[in-house]
C-alpha cells in the first residue's frame, strides 16, 4: 500500500517535464531552465519540438547579446533541456506541467497516460485557464498530486502564476509548486477552482464586452483600444488583447465561465464565434480583429476596416476663446489645458472667490510645471495670463465654446445648460464633461440641442490624453467635427461615441471593478490577491481594490447604478458590499477608509 501523501515528505522538485510546446509551454520551459532545472519538454509533434528547441536557443543568445548571461551560462542550461515526442519521457520527473489545448478529453488523456508512468510522488500540474481543476483530478488515479499552475503569457516576462488547489488536493503539493514558482523569481497567488480563476475570470467579462461594443458598431476598434490604453493606462487594448490571446482561446474560456456563472457577462459575444469559426483567430492565423502582416506577427496592416484619411470634410467652427464652468480640480485642469494651447479662457464659478481659488490651482499646477522642467517660468505666466476668472456665467457672452464641469448631477446640469443657452451667443458650442449622465438630456434644456456635445475629459487633464467627444442624435456634424480637431490642438486623442451611460471606458471599466468586488464578496480570493493578480497577470497600472479607493467608492457607485439603469442587464446590478461601504460612509483614500484604510493626512 502507497505510504499516504500527508506523510510523504516532497522531494525538491529538480526535474520537470512540460508537455505541449507551443508558445506557453516552451516559455514555461526556457523559466525552468534559467532558474536550474532539468526540463523535459514533451510534444507529439516532432516540429513542435524543435521549435521549441530553436526558441529557446534564440531567446538564449539574446540574453548573451544583452550580457544578461555569459556563454558558459548559456550553454549550461540549454544543456538542461532536452526535447522528446514519447510521454515515457516524464517517467523520473518530480513534477509535469501540462499545456496542452483546452481540451477535457485531450487533458484527461494526458492525465491517464501519466498515471501509468510518472512515480507515485510526482506532482501533476495542469495549465488549464479554463476548465475544472477538480474534473481532472477527480479522474486521476492520485487526484491528490493534481492541482493547477497557470502561467501568463509570455511566461519568461509575467510575474504572476495562479496556483489552482482542488478539494481533493493535498496541502504539501500546494507548499511543494508555491515554493518552486518562488524560486523561479514568479508570484503566486492562492485561488480556488473556478473557470477563469481570478485573472482571467476579470479580464474576460471585460474583453468580450470590448468585443460586443464593437459588433454593435458602438465606436470603431481603434477607437475602444486607444480609449483603455490612454483612459486607465493599460499596456494593451481590449481588441488587440483578444488577438495576442486568441479569440477562440478566449471564446473557449468565456463558454467554461458561463456554464459556471450563467451571467450573461460573459456569455461570449457572438462575433468571437463568427471569427473563430471563420478561423480568423488574432495573430496566429493573421487576422482577428485587426489584420497582421504574416501569421504569427504583431505588426498591423490596413485592411478594408482602417479608417481612412478622407481630407477635410465637414468645415468646423472657428473657436478662439473658451468659458469653462466651475471651481473643482477637473475644471482648473481643463482650464489649464485650453489655456497651455493658446486659448483664451473664462474661468467662471458661483462666486467671484472660488474662480480666484481656482485659478489659483492652476498656478500652483503650473509652477510644479517649471520647477520640474516641463515649461519656462515665461511660459507659465502667459498661460496664467490668458485665464480670467469670473463669479457669473454672464462672462461666457462672447465665448466660442462653453464647456461645464460641474457635480456629476442632472439636474445641475440642465440647469447651468438652460444658462448657457440664455448667455451664449449663437453658434457657441455647449459642451459637457459628463462621465456618466445622458447627453441628450443637457442639451434638450437649450433651444438649440445641435449645439451640444459631449466632451468627457479623463483626470487629471493636464495630464491625460483621452477625450471621449460624445455625439447625440441632434448633434450637428460641424459640432462634432470642431470638437474633434479642437482635441487635436490641445493634444488630446479623441475617439467617437454614442451617447450611452458609461461611453467606452467607464462602460468597460466598472463592470469589471464590480465583478472583482463580487470575488472577495463571495470569499473566492483577497484583496491583495485580487489585487496583485490583475497588476502581474494583467499588466494593469493598479488592482481594481486600488482604483476604486482612488476613485471614490461613492462615485463608482453611482456609476455601477447609472450602468444597471441603463442595460437592465443583472449582472450590472452593484455588488452589494460597494452599497454597504458607501453607506457606512466607507468612500476610499478621501475619507481614510474604503475597501483599505489610509493614514490621515
Amino acid at each position: 500500500m502507497a505510504t499516504p501523501l500527508s506523510d510523504t515528505p516532497l522531494s525538491h522538485l529538480k526535474t520537470v517535464a512540460v508537455v505541449g510546446l507551443g508558445t506557453m509551454g516552451t516559455g514555461i520551459a526556457e523559466v525552468l531552465a534559467r532558474a536550474g532545472r532539468e526540463v523535459i519538454g514533451i510534444d507529439i509533434s516532432e516540429s513542435a519540438a524543435a521549435r521549441a528547441q530553436t526558441a529557446l536557443e534564440a531567446a538564449t543568445a539574446r540574453a548573451v547579446r544583452r550580457e544578461r548571461l555569459t556563454e558558459q551560462e548559456r550553454e549550461e542550461l540549454l544543456g538542461r533541456f532536452r526535447t522528446s515526442t514519447d510521454l515515457r519521457a516524464a517517467a523520473d520527473a518530480d513534477l509535469v506541467i501540462e499545456v496542452a489545448p483546452e481540451s477535457y478529453e485531450i487533458k484527461r488523456q494526458i492525465f491517464r497516460e501519466l498515471d501509468g508512468i510518472v512515480r507515485p510522488e510526482t506532482v501533476l500540474a495542469t495549465g488549464t485557464n479554463a476548465l475544472s481543476v477538480t474534473r481532472l483530478a477527480a479522474d486521476s488515479a492520485r487526484p491528490e498530486r493534481v492541482l493547477g499552475l497557470h502561467f501568463f503569457n509570455p511566461a519568461p516576462a509575467m510575474k504572476l502564476v495562479e496556483v489552482v488547489s482542488s478539494v481533493l488536493t493535498a496541502p504539501a503539493a500546494v507548499t511543494a509548486v508555491t515554493d518552486l514558482a518562488l524560486e523561479l523569481g514568479k508570484e503566486p497567488v492562492a485561488v480556488g477552482d473556478r473557470p477563469g480563476f481570478v485573472a482571467d475570470g476579470l479580464l474576460f467579462g471585460y474583453l468580450n464586452q470590448a468585443a460586443a461594443m464593437y459588433e454593435a458598431k458602438y465606436a470603431s476598434r481603434e477607437d475602444i483600444d486607444a480609449a483603455m490604453r490612454l483612459g486607465c493606462g493599460l499596456p494593451m487594448g481590449p481588441l488587440e488583447l483578444l488577438d495576442l490571446i486568441g479569440v477562440d482561446t478566449a471564446r473557449t474560456v468565456l463558454e467554461a465561465m458561463y456554464a459556471a456563472s450563467h451571467d450573461r457577462l460573459h456569455a461570449p459575444a457572438p462575433i468571437l464565434r463568427q471569427l473563430s469559426e471563420a478561423g480568423l483567430t488574432g495573430r496566429k492565423s493573421g487576422r482577428g480583429f485587426y489584420t497582421y502582416e504574416a501569421p504569427g506577427s504583431g505588426t498591423v496592416v490596413r485592411d478594408a476596416l482602417t479608417p481612412l484619411s478622407s481630407g477635410p470634410g465637414t468645415p468646423g467652427r472657428p473657436v478662439h476663446s473658451v468659458g469653462v464652468a466651475g471651481s473643482g480640480t477637473m475644471a482648473s485642469g481643463i482650464a489649464e489645458v485650453f489655456a497651455k494651447a493658446g486659448y483664451d479662457v473664462v474661468l467662471a464659478a458661483r462666486s467671484e472667490e472660488k474662480a480666484q481659488s481656482a485659478k489659483a490651482r492652476i498656478g500652483k499646477s503650473l509652477s510644479r510645471s517649471v520647477d520640474k522642467g516641463r515649461m519656462t517660468a515665461e511660459a507659465a505666466a502667459e498661460t496664467l495670463e490668458r485665464i480670467t476668472p469670473a463669479g457669473s456665467y454672464d462672462a461666457f457672452a462672447d465665448v466660442d465654446l462653453a464647456l461645464e464641469a460641474v457635480a456629476e448631477d442632472l439636474e445641475i446640469k440642465q440647469q447651468l445648460f438652460a444658462v448657457f443657452d440664455k448667455v451664449c451667443k449663437p453658434g457657441a458650442i455647449l459642451a459637457t464633461t459628463t462621465s456618466s449622465l445622458p447627453v441628450v438630456a443637457c442639451a434638450r434644456a437649450t433651444s438649440r440641442p445641435q449645439d451640444v456635445i459631449g466632451m468627457h475629459f479623463f483626470n487629471p487633464a493636464p495630464a491625460m490624453k483621452l477625450v471621449e467627444v460624445v455625439r447625440t442624435v441632434l448633434t450637428a456634424d460641424d459640432v462634432h467635427a470642431t470638437v474633434r480637431e479642437l482635441c487635436t490642438k490641445i493634444k488630446k486623442h479623441p475617439v467617437d461615441c454614442g451617447d450611452r451611460a458609461g461611453f467606452i471606458v467607464n462602460a468597460l471599466l466598472f463592470p469589471y471593478l464590480n465583478n472583482a468586488i463580487k470575488m472577495v464578496q463571495e470569499h473566492y480570493a483577497s484583496l491583495d490577491d485580487i489585487d496583485a493578480a490583475m497588476k502581474l497577470g494583467g499588466g494593469y497600472p493598479m488592482g481594481p481594490f486600488e482604483l476604486l479607493d482612488v476613485v471614490g467608492l461613492d462615485v463608482s457607485l453611482a456609476i455601477e447604478k447609472v450602468l444597471h439603469r441603463e442595460f437592465r442587464d443583472p449582472g450590472l446590478a452593484p455588488a452589494p458590499l460597494l452599497e454597504h461601504l458607501v453607506a457606512a460612509g466607507c468612500l476610499g483614500r478621501k475619507t481614510g477608509r474604503g475597501f483599505r484604510e489610509y493614514a490621515r493626512r
